[in-house]
């Protein structure tokens, strides 16, 4: 194995989490139309990665065995400071649980900062040390 695609991710709502994701975090909603047909489905998409939303009410077959909106644990690394992120979510009125804190990534030690989206999923932005 060499990366990861995507991920999918259940949502309460999908407005909500949209706005979340795209207002606040910045990614890029993309909708698009499974291969086999279908309703078009919506993603979000930044860097080369992409998280497909699955709607809680009426998720996408196939599926996780037990699709649960808010069981999601995310780190998004970032080159914007955590500073800059702090004043960015204080001017959002979003809380930050937890950092700057030093934490263990993929490739070595990071600093974040640990957050909840609107269905209680676990986001944390890091930057690497």
């Amino acid at each position: 194995i060499s990366s990861i695609d995507h991920i999918v991710m259940t949502v309460a709502n999908m407005s909500k989490t949209i706005d979340f994701y795209c207002s606040l975090l910045g990614t890029t909603l993309v909708e698009f139309v499974p291969p086999t047909g279908g309703p078009a489905r919506k993603s979000l998409h930044f860097g080369k990665q992409k998280i497909n939303l699955h709607d809680a009410a009426s998720p996408y077959v196939t599926h996780a065995k037990v699709p649960q909106a808010g069981s999601v644990d995310l780190c998004f690394i970032t080159a914007q400071s955590l500073d800059d992120w702090q004043r960015h979510l204080a001017n959002h009125n979003v809380y930050v649980e937890e950092g700057p804190v030093q934490k263990t990534g993929a490739h070595g030690a990071l600093m974040s900062l640990y957050l909840r989206d609107p269905d209680g999923n676990l986001i944390e932005i890091s930057n690497y040390i």
